[in-house]
C-alpha cells in the first residue's frame, strides 16, 4: 500500500506503528484517512476513541501535537506507550528481570481462568510475569505501559477469534480437523510473543518534538481548544447490536487492574468477564444524542468521522447532524474495505469531515 506521508516530515513512517489483531484497528486504512485530511490546515490533534494509537501515530508522524483519549485502561496503556512515550524503551537487561523473578504469592489468573482461556502452564507464566512488571516497574511510567502492550498484544494472538467474550479454550485443545484458526500460532509460547512484541513497541518509540499525551477520559470532559479531532466511536449495526470493547477484552482490563481483579469478576458468566459497565457509546437508543453532544462539544474544531456505512444512526443521520454545526461537510467511501469477523459484505468504511 502507497504511504502518502510528507517526506521532510517522517522521523518515523507508518510502517513502524506495530500491528496488532486487536478489532477495529484503522491501521490498514491510514493512508487512505491522510490522503482525504491533508488539505486541513492543522497542528494540534485529539483521537478521541483512540483504541490502539494507530490514527494517534498518523497524527504524530506528521509532527502534530497529539492527544490520545481512550476509556479503557487497556487502551490508555498503549496511548501512553506509542504516543505519550518519545523516548522510553526497555532493554534486555530489565526483561530478564521480568522473566527471573519468581511469583511473589499472587496467581490470580491461575485461581479464576482455569480452563477459560489459557492452560493452566500459560496461567501461571502470567500471574508470575504481570506480578514482576508490578515490581520492577511501578515508578517507571513509560516503561510499564511499553511492557503491557506487549503482553496484551501475546494475550490477544493466543485466543481464538483475538477475544475473551467466550469460554473457548477447547476450541485450541481438541484433537479434531480445523477449518478456522490457526493452532501452530495459539500454542506458541507465551514468551516468544512478548519478547516479539516488546521490540516492536521500542521500534516504534519516537520523539516529533511536538507534545503529544494520553489520558483516560470521557470525551466531553477533555479540554474543546483542539484544531481537529478524529472520532471513531464503536460500531453499532443496523439490528442495534453495539461492539463493547469493555466485555470484549475485560481481560486486559484486569491485567491493568491485577490486585483488584478477583474483587470486579462477574462470577454468574462462565468466562469471567468484569462486571459491566454502562456504555452510551453502545446503546442504539442514546447514540444519536451522543453524537449531538460530542459534534457540539468540539464544534470549533475540524471534524473527522470514521465510521460503517451500515451502523447506527445512519449516515445521512451523521451528515445532517455535522451540518448543523460545520458550513462543509464531505463524505468519502472505501468500497472494498473487509472488516475482520463480519459476514456484512455490504458494509463500507465511511469518512465524513466537517469544517468552515
Amino acid at each position: 500500500m502507497e504511504v502518502l506521508f510528507k517526506e521532510e516530515l517522517t522521523q518515523k513512517s507508518i510502517s513502524d506503528f506495530p500491528q496488532t489483531r486487536y478489532q477495529g484497528s484503522k491501521y490498514k486504512l491510514l493512508s487512505w484517512i491522510w490522503k482525504n485530511i491533508k488539505f486541513l490546515d492543522f497542528e494540534s490533534a485529539a483521537d478521541l476513541f483512540g483504541g490502539t494509537g494507530a490514527v494517534s501515530y498518523l497524527f504524530k508522524i506528521q509532527n502534530k501535537s497529539v492527544t490520545y483519549n481512550d476509556l479503557l485502561n487497556s487502551n490508555f496503556h498503549s496511548g501512553v506507550a506509542l504516543i505519550e512515550n518519545s523516548e522510553k524503551k526497555v532493554d534486555d537487561f530489565e526483561i530478564q528481570n521480568i522473566f527471573n523473578r519468581e511469583n511473589n504469592g499472587f496467581n490470580i489468573i491461575s485461581k479464576n481462568f482455569k480452563g477459560i482461556y489459557y492452560t493452566d502452564v500459560e496461567n501461571a507464566w502470567l500471574d508470575r510475569i504481570i506480578q514482576n512488571i508490578y515490581y520492577y516497574f511501578e515508578d517507571e511510567f513509560y516503561k510499564k505501559s511499553l511492557l503491557f502492550w506487549a503482553l496484551f498484544q501475546a494475550c490477544i494472538i493466543k485466543r481464538p477469534f483475538n477475544l475473551f467474550h467466550r469460554k473457548n479454550l477447547y476450541m485450541r485443545l481438541n484433537d479434531v480437523d480445523r477449518t478456522f484458526g490457526n493452532k501452530t500460532t495459539w500454542d506458541k509460547p507465551f514468551e516468544e510473543y512478548f519478547l516479539r512484541f516488546i521490540r516492536q513497541a521500542n521500534r516504534a518509540v519516537f520523539d516529533n518534538g511536538k507534545t503529544c499525551r494520553a489520558y483516560q477520559n470521557e470525551v466531553l470532559n477533555l479540554n474543546n481548544n483542539f484544531d481537529l479531532v478524529y472520532i471513531d466511536t464503536p460500531y453499532i449495526s443496523a439490528k442495534g447490536v453495539g461492539i463493547d470493547y469493555f466485555h470484549f477484552y475485560h481481560f486486559l482490563e484486569g491485567i491493568c487492574d491485577y490486585y483488584n481483579w478477583q474483587d470486579r469478576i462477574d462470577y454468574s458468566k462462565k468466562h469471567h468477564p468484569l462486571k459491566s459497565q454502562y456504555n452510551r457509546w453502545v446503546d442504539k437508543n442514546q447514540i444519536l444524542s451522543a453524537f449531538n453532544e460530542l459534534i457540539d462539544h468540539f464544534k470549533n474544531s475540524y471534524i473527522v468521522i470514521s465510521y460503517r456505512s451500515d451502523g447506527i444512526p445512519s449516515i445521512e443521520q451523521l451528515q445532517k447532524l455535522l451540518k448543523k454545526f460545520k458550513k462543509n461537510c464531505k463524505l468519502m467511501v472505501y468500497e472494498n474495505y473487509k472488516y475482520v469477523l463480519s459476514k456484512n459484505h455490504n458494509s463500507h468504511e465511511i469518512l465524513l469531515i466537517g469544517w468552515d
